[in-house]
């Protein structure tokens, strides 16, 4: 829809995501000029807060998350805010949170980020006190349901009263500049596109890791784990946005349409191409941490660790595998792509002595954004003993090389896009049911099998047999 919003209404609105991203990333935003004059901010929980106690409440939110050089505009931010109480489960209390909302002049946009479990009965309360109009749009956090059933449920519950083009499912990897840069290096750049496929290309690795444990997430992670939490969404966007025919345009159709195509795809996964671990007691950075289970206090099957040997079946992937690695307390923090090309046909160097590495493309996510290309070059000297060659770095830091422009966080983004109307860079409903499908097979799969989480150390890159997953194909992953 073409409006932009002048009311924002946030559900969850005194939880960890609003004092951590939401509340900061609006803050932001508006000391940098990009929410409209008019745009006013309601939030609702269950807490027991008014105007004041709620802006008193988001203060402390954002003197403590945002940077001491972003903490100028507070003052003003502040006067947007109002807040009404609300208990998702009681429909009566949806009066007063519409009363509160007010009428827009142009429209509203809300953000949901309460627990799944509450989508329904939500839903319901907006529709019932006129909150979900034509002239309203949704954004919707993650997760969206625990496997393909669930996610439709939820979908099913959405579409009641909401049209799909008015629903913004968030997926806030891609919110990230270098995710979306990657789109930008295949599609900007003509030296790769035509090397984008399988006759070029010998496979990609896709890797998540992590050095926390739990993180006070005990009750929502336990009843995930690696699969679920992080492959299902973060990973297979990623996977789509490398694998995925060049759209007809920059806009939201055209992009999420090469994506699904990309997700419909995969090929089911064999019992031998996915590896599970769960971490024990060790040492990440030096400091001694303690196993899943017992900061869990008890035993559990939940794995924190999974990589996958995936598959495309289609004309430019055939035959290249995509190899998929997340977990929890692993050696660093860290999120790339790294695209491994073939070796030249023929060396022309090799009567020389000289030995060529294939070319090897490396996209930093985080904690760093970089995009790092390795090229072959001889090494300087007389070459009387024989030619020599050595990989060199090509290295964009892409902060350095946009020192100007303020980095921002993705909820930044995706806040202002969810306002303004844009969803390029959220999840349609084809695309998260697809995601579902490849991921209960996958689950099935380790049911009928047998499978179950071997442990690895903290401080470690997973189970040994994740290592031989790839070694068994000549591949090493990435460190």
């Amino acid at each position: 829809m073409s409006f932009t919003a002048d009311r924002l209404l946030l559900f969850g609105a005194t939880g960890d995501l609003a004092q951590r991203m939401l509340l900061p990333s609006l803050c932001a935003l508006d000391a940098d000029g990009l929410l409209d004059p008019k745009l006013e901010i309601v939030g609702t929980a269950r807490s027991e807060l008014d105007d004041a106690g709620y802006r008193q409440f988001a203060r402390a939110a954002l003197e403590k998350f945002l940077p001491p050089e972003r903490r100028g505009g507070i003052a003003v931010f502040l006067n947007r805010l109002r807040y009404q109480t609300l208990d998702a489960n009681d429909m009566s209390g949806f009066g007063a949170v519409a009363k509160k909302v007010g009428t827009p002049e142009r429209g509203l946009a809300i953000f949901l980020s309460t627990a799944p479990s509450l989508f329904e009965a939500t839903i319901a309360g907006l529709a019932a006190s006129g909150l979900a109009g034509p002239n309203v749009r949704i954004g919707l956090e993650k997760p969206l349901g625990t496997d393909l059933e669930s996610s439709r449920h939820i979908n099913d519950a959405v579409a009641q009263a909401f049209s799909e083009d008015r629903i913004f499912r968030i997926d806030h990897y891609l919110g990230k500049e270098t995710v979306q840069n990657l789109l930008a290096l295949r599609f900007a750049n003509v030296m790769f596109e035509p090397l984008w496929n399988a006759a070029h290309i010998d496979h990609v690795q896709i890797t998540v890791a992590e050095t926390v444990g739990l993180e006070g997430r005990v009750s929502f992670y336990d009843g995930a784990g690696a699969l679920r939490d992080m492959v299902q969404n973060h990973m297979l966007q990623l996977l789509a946005l490398v694998a995925m025919e060049p759209p007809v345009s920059y806009e939201a159709t055209a992009v999420r349409d090469e994506k699904v195509k990309v997700l419909r795809s995969l090929r089911l996964v064999a019992p031998d191409e996915t590896v599970t671990g769960q971490y024990t007691a060790g040492a990440v950075g030096g400091q001694a941490v303690p196993g899943y289970a017992d900061e869990l206090g008890q035993s559990s099957d939940t794995e924190t660790f999974v990589a996958i040997k995936a598959h495309l079946d289609n004309w430019r992937w055939k035959g290249v595998p995509f190899y998929l690695r997340t977990g929890k307390r692993l050696p660093r923090r860290t999120t790339e792509i790294m695209i491994q090309f073939r070796r030249v046909p023929h060396s022309i160097f090799a009567g020389k002595g000289a030995q060529s590495q294939p070319n090897r493309l490396v996209i930093g996510i985080q904690p760093e954004e970089n995009i790092t290309l390795s090229l072959m070059v001889k090494v300087p000297g007389l070459d009387r003993d024989g030619l020599r060659l050595r990989q060199v770095p090509l290295n964009i830091a892409l902060p350095d090389v946009f020192a100007g422009p303020q980095r921002r966080i993705a909820y930044e983004r995706l806040l202002l896009d969810l306002i303004e109307g844009d969803q390029t860079l959220f999840v349609r409903r084809d695309e998260v049911e697809a995601q579902w499908d490849w991921i209960d097979g996958i689950r099935a799969s380790w049911a009928v099998h047998g499978v179950t989480p071997q442990p690895y150390g903290a401080g470690n890159w997973g189970p040994t047999s994740a290592i031989a997953l790839a070694a068994r194909d000549g591949v090493n992953w990435h460190e």
